[in-house]
């Protein structure tokens, strides 16, 4: 087996762990709070990365920190309206909203950065936004909206910020020490939040270490977050940038196949055809804008 083909299916493996959160996620949550499993998952993740990355935590300067502690803030809110937009709805459209942030990143960039926006971008964005309407807005109209498709879909701006401000900072700065002080922010403001949540009557801390949880933890703090990015360096060396976009843009038609299998989620015709435009929306943007990329997939979700 070629060293490519390795590479390739290395990444795809990455794709179908960060579909599969989704589902596991939304199972966790029926015995967690969404801090109270945030917290426990980002700090499991800040041990192991801390393990993985210890040379260069060693070698960390104020500006690494600095730099870290600004993505850490912006992931801390995409995974926090990620995470509360899965109470309410399904794995398979939490993905698809979510991926639907790598076609904001070129048309951030063009107006934060004064690059020129290509209309293949706007094609993207265009296919995007109407697939999001057929996916996400039922036959009532925009009144009915699912309130956790709109907690997703502030999570795919956050993430698409997020993304921008990776390519940004990580010429710039060591990309362990970058990872580790992220995740490691993510995880304290997650613990923040629990007493926060639970005094303003957004939810009751809880944490019931049953199965689900304890599965889902280990998953997405391990395989999704720490192994998962460790692999995606190696294999994105090894690969071309059209690869890693279509393997990347994966992630969401996993997610809808774990959770037609596990939980028997059906998506109807018209929002089959939703999701297919925001996947060809993806594709366009991802292999077509030529705008930075994070080092790391923006929705390890789960």
């Amino acid at each position: 087996m070629s060293t490519r083909l390795k590479a390739d299916l290395a990444l795809a493996s990455c794709a179908l762990v960060w579909g599969a959160t989704f589902v596991l996620v939304k199972n966790a949550l029926a015995d967690s709070s969404v801090f109270g499993f945030l917290a426990v998952r980002f700090v499991l993740a800040s041990i192991v990365l801390a393990a993985l990355f210890w040379r260069a935590l060693k070698s960390a300067n104020a500006a690494d920190i600095r730099a870290g502690i600004w993505l850490g803030v912006i992931m801390f809110g995409g995974y926090a309206f990620q995470t509360l937009g899965l109470l309410t709805t399904t794995p398979s459209k939490a993905a698809f909203i979510t991926g639907s942030s790598v076609v904001l990143v070129p048309i951030f960039h063009g107006i934060f950065w004064k690059s020129k926006i290509g209309v293949t971008v706007w094609i993207g964005a265009l296919a995007a936004l109407v697939g999001l309407y057929f996916l996400t807005v039922p036959h009532e109209g925009l009144g009915r909206l699912n309130g956790g498709d709109l907690l997703v879909g502030a999570c795919a701006i956050v993430f698409a910020i997020h993304i921008l401000f990776v390519g940004h900072f990580s010429p710039k700065h060591s990309v362990g020490a970058l990872t580790f002080f992220q995740i490691a922010i993510t995880a304290v403001l997650s613990m923040l939040a629990v007493p926060v949540a639970s005094a303003a009557h957004l939810e009751p801390a809880r944490f019931h270490a049953s199965g689900p949880v304890l599965i889902a933890i280990v998953v997405t703090a391990i395989f999704a977050t720490a192994f998962a990015f460790s692999i995606q360096i190696w294999a994105q060396q090894h690969t071309s940038p059209s690869h890693v976009a279509i393997l990347f843009s994966l992630e969401p038609v996993f997610a809808g196949v774990t959770s037609y299998i596990w939980l028997g989620e059906r998506l109807s015709g018209k929002a089959l055809g939703g999701a297919a435009l925001i996947l060809a929306g993806i594709l366009v943007a991802e292999m077509k804008s030529g705008a930075p990329v994070a080092a790391e997939s923006p929705n390890p979700t789960g």
